[in-house]
């Protein structure tokens, strides 16, 4: 084992940074509300208080709902909810007060003046505001954004943030200026009909942030100055429609949004299939050392079928195999995305052997606590999954998809020799460009070319505990053509 804790590769200790981070935004937020208590009764504030904070909790729990394939981090959620709760509304609110003094003073009337600065003004100061979190994730947390996923997932949390924070000063001032008739307004409109406002306009920049992740240079500059305008246009139209377009203009607003959010929502689950492509693609050779066989491949693909097996783990194992069968899980996904990390520069060598270990490690730590009833493990040691585990799943020495237990190019080369990735080789795919989730890495054109002998394969030999105590093999179903073990 690389280290005495398995699970710590999963784990991230709180950087100075980060609570520095969360210190200051917490002192934003404090001092943002404190301008609405100046402004306001202290009862009322709270209520409106108890108003925008009421509905977070399931708003939460639907953006986190759409991040069950590859998890992020809480202490980077936590800080990207913070930043937006805090810091951001603050800054967006001195800004665009000063914006409104400014705007009225020229125009003579408050009114005007008002929608015109919701309008044209708030727009690029809030969006820059949220937006500049989503930055510093690319700068100091590139590796976390694999996909359009983490970046509407990391927008989303900014900009629940920021709204609800918003929403107290809305509230607020709709008691003040209306009475609990004007209040319970404004909650329909911001709590019920557009809940999900500010997180739908960030998210723009955060697949635009996510691209450039992936993609860096010029083209990722270009992306992202694309995605911010389109962040901000977006804002200004909904502010437009509803300042100036009475309930149809808001109807069409709305309606906007809506069919973003469709999009979105498509983007995501094209992103989970992009991502079972790349488990497909990277983790077979591993089962070579007993860490993965067809039956948790087939596991892996689907969220349905990771709910079964989290569901088989916890029948037989009680809370601990449950929290195995996550942590096997989470791994695996991780280990996958690694590669595809490396195959497109993402990654250094080194960074890439040390993390590699550390998942390898940690899923063979995951396989060896599986709950595996006795009475299965004999089948289990021919790579058939026990009941429950993958219902569904195709017999030992076929591929999910239909065909053989290992995709064809595997253990080929143009000269007719095995070349996939021998016990001590490089990992498959790394330094290879990939051409999509389900195509191979360019193999090499000559034994010459064969990638040298090193360490950051997966160990050579497998913990004994998983071919025992796992639902599968620990050397799989048997040798396809070209595997180094015939």
């Amino acid at each position: 084992m690389a280290g005495l804790d398995p699970r710590a590769v999963l784990r991230e200790r709180p950087s100075i940074g980060l609570i520095v981070g969360l210190v200051v935004a917490g002192i934003c937020a404090l001092v943002s509300f404190s301008f609405d208590i100046i402004n306001g009764e202290p009862v009322q504030f709270f209520i409106a208080l108890g108003l925008a904070v009421a509905p977070v909790p399931l708003l939460l729990a639907g953006v986190l709902a759409l991040d069950r394939m590859e998890p992020e981090p809480r202490s980077n959620l936590i800080f990207a909810f913070a930043w937006g709760a805090g810091i951001a509304v603050l800054l967006a609110g001195v800004l665009n007060s000063l914006n409104l003094v400014y705007v009225a003073h020229q125009l003579g009337d408050t009114t005007s003046a008002r929608n015109l600065v919701a309008t044209f003004g708030a727009p690029p100061v809030e969006e820059t505001a949220k937006g500049l979190v989503l930055l510093g994730l690319l700068w100091f947390r590139r590796q976390e954004l694999d996909g359009p996923t983490d970046g509407i997932i990391y927008a989303s949390m900014v900009g629940l943030g920021f709204a609800m924070s918003e929403n107290v000063s809305y509230y607020l001032a709709a008691l003040e200026e209306n009475g609990a008739q004007g209040l319970a307004a404004t909650l329909v409109l911001r709590a019920v009909l557009s809940p999900f406002a500010h997180p739908l306009f960030t998210s723009l920049i955060g697949i635009a942030v996510a691209y450039a992740a992936q993609r860096g240079g010029a083209v990722g500059v270009v992306v992202i100055v694309i995605g911010w305008i389109g962040a901000m246009l977006l804002h200004g139209l909904w502010n437009g429609f509803a300042s100036f377009g009475g309930l149809g203009g808001l109807a069409i607003a709305y309606l906007l949004l809506m069919i973003l959010l469709i999009v979105e929502i498509i983007v995501i689950f094209r992103d989970r299939r992009r991502i079972v492509g790349l488990i497909q693609h990277y983790l077979p050779p591993y089962e070579r050392n007993g860490l993965i066989n067809q039956a948790d491949i087939f596991m892996l693909s689907s969220l349905r079928r990771r709910r079964q097996a989290r569901a088989w783990a916890k029948a037989h194992g009680g809370r601990a195999g449950a929290r195995a069968m996550i942590d096997y899980q989470v791994a695996s996904t991780e280990l996958g995305l690694l590669h595809a990390r490396a195959a497109r520069g993402g990654v250094d060598e080194e960074a890439f052997r040390a993390q590699q270990r550390s998942l390898a490690d940690l899923m063979a730590y995951a396989r060896m606590s599986f709950p595996l009833p006795e009475r299965h493990q004999a089948n289990a040691a021919r790579g058939v999954p026990p009941p429950g585990y993958a219902p569904g799943a195709p017999p030992p020495g076929r591929w999910p998809g239909g065909g053989p237990a290992v995709p064809p190019w595997y253990g080929q080369q143009p000269g007719g020799q095995g070349y996939g990735p021998p016990p001590g080789g490089p990992p498959p795919g790394y330094g290879h460009p990939l051409g999509g989730p389900g195509q191979p890495p360019s193999p090499p054109q000559d034994p010459a070319q064969r990638p040298p002998q090193g360490p950051q394969s997966p160990p050579q030999s497998p913990p004994q505990g998983p071919a025992q105590s796992g639902p599968g093999p620990g050397a799989g179903p048997g040798p396809w053509p070209g595997d180094p073990r015939r």
